[in-house]
């Protein structure tokens, strides 16, 4: 699909965050970039836009069509096919305020460019065949990235990290459809492949699938972030361990109980994870109807969350509704945040494990730091579970999208594994293998259909 596509109008939007700064910066892509700047920019010596060299600087100002001057501007060129769309574009760069972007942006409008859609600059590269599907993803997960970590696997995605490996797959199968194939159309001059041949292939790709799977779960967490709801009771220290992990005074702390009514959420960095982490409130009994929602609302969370850090205050002896709150906990993805071990411990960690089994307990102080070095190794540990070496250059699949593709591929080739050991005719065997090709198409963009590339694209903000 991509490189077939010659757009034949030109888009504009503002690509940078609009309020003030330095610079500003207006977009142009398409046959008409270079025209229809050249008609609003005026240079002090008279020079064309037109005659401008590529990848060049012209200094100028663009001009209304009275002749008054909007703003003073540097302008790049990048003609095709040397550019991000692989069409000619033009950047305006503006001083960085509402009103001179907005005034350069609708001067390009009003000479008959078109204000772009979502993602659309990305899109054309696309189209043009300069980036694959997987690697147009990469770009909004780059922008979008919370930790180090998450930055550099969308790199690797934008370099080809994915899409090589899965067009290596996709060949490997398309050869053996030609083999098979050619089998089918010249039985007597070639014959039917070996069957151990067709399910050594299919077992090459089928490990290769079922490796990327396996790093899938992790992925989503490190580009979506894990859900992370701490809950407790009123006065266990939530708020005060929020403050610890954003390492800054976040949420409201007092020793009055039932301080936070509301849920205060803060994207945190754990071991190069994005946690977000939700303070809420602590859950008891009570009449007040403000803070009955706010329970109501942490139930909710705590329901619907990766992780759960359960708090308890460790200096005192537990209560019936710190067991009721354990007992709710059951079941899910948790630490046992045993919190102001500064004071003292008023239970044994047997105690709380006859509560609440298999699940870790981190004993720290809020107040002072004391064990949060532990706790956060420990919620890593929990959502990871050493599955899989993110340091390295190991390929992680992020995206719930590329998952589906592979678990869909995957189907496709044990139901040809199962044909083939059946001992059916290999037509039957390739239609099973020309679906997993497929399949691995729809990751990169090259089998995909035209709703799920609006759908991806729609995503993006706009002027990128």
């Amino acid at each position: 699909m991509a490189g077939e596509f010659w757009s034949d109008d030109t888009i504009a939007a503002i690509a940078t965050p609009l309020g003030e700064g330095g610079i500003g910066i207006v977009r142009l892509s398409g046959p008409d970039a270079i025209s229809l700047v050249d008609q609003a920019i005026v240079s002090p010596k008279g020079r064309r836009l037109a005659s401008a060299r590529d990848w060049s600087l012209n200094y100028g100002w663009i001009v209304d069509k009275h002749g008054d001057k909007i703003d003073e501007v540097i302008v790049s060129v990048m003609r095709a096919p040397h550019s991000y769309t692989r069409e000619h574009v033009v950047e305006i760069n503006c001083h960085g305020g509402l009103i001179p972007l907005q005034g350069v942006l609708e001067r390009v409008l009003e000479l008959g460019a078109r204000l772009a859609e979502p993602g659309e600059f990305t899109k054309r590269a696309f189209l043009h065949g300069r980036l694959d599907l997987s690697q147009a993803e990469a770009v909004i997960d780059i922008i979008r990235s919370k930790t180090d970590r998450g930055h550099r696997l969308a790199m690797r995605q934008l370099e080809g990290g994915l899409s090589e490996p899965i067009r290596g797959m996709r060949r490997e199968l398309v050869g053996l459809l030609a083999a098979i194939e050619a089998g089918i159309d010249f039985p007597d001059e070639v014959g039917d492949m070996e069957p151990e041949a067709i399910r050594q292939v299919i077992d090459d790709v089928s490990g290769k699938i079922a490796k990327m799977l396996a790093t899938a779960d992790t992925g989503r967490l490190l580009r979506e972030g894990i859900d992370t709801a701490i809950i407790g009771k009123p006065n266990v220290g939530k708020s005060s361990l929020l403050n610890r992990l954003v390492r800054q005074n976040r949420a409201i702390v007092t020793d009055v109980p039932g301080t936070t009514r509301d849920v205060i959420e803060e994207i945190v960095n754990i071991g190069g994870f994005p946690f977000v982490v939700r303070d809420t409130a602590g859950i008891r009994r009570t009449e007040d109807v403000v803070e009955k929602i706010g329970v109501e609302r942490a139930i909710t969370l705590m329901e619907g969350a990766d992780l759960v850090l359960c708090v308890v205050d460790g200096s005192l002896p537990l209560e019936d509704e710190d067991v009721s709150l354990l007992q709710q906990v059951q079941g899910k993805t948790a630490v046992l945040v045993v919190n102001k071990m500064d004071l003292g411990s008023a239970e044994s960690d047997e105690r709380y494990w006859e509560i609440l089994p298999e699940v870790p307990i981190v004993r720290i102080s809020a107040e002072t730091g004391e064990g949060l070095e532990e706790l956060e190794e420990t919620i890593v540990n929990q959502v990871v579970q050493g599955e899989i070496d993110l340091t390295g250059d190991s390929l992680v699949v992020t995206r719930t999208r590329h998952k589906q593709a592979l678990k869909e591929a995957a189907a496709s080739l044990e139901a040809a594994r199962r044909t083939l050991e059946m001992g059916l005719p290999q037509d039957l065997v390739a239609v099973d293998i020309r679906g997993a090709a497929e399949s691995l198409g729809e990751v990169t963009g090259d089998t995909v259909r035209d709703e799920v590339i609006e759908r991806i694209f729609a995503d993006f903000c706009i002027g990128k």
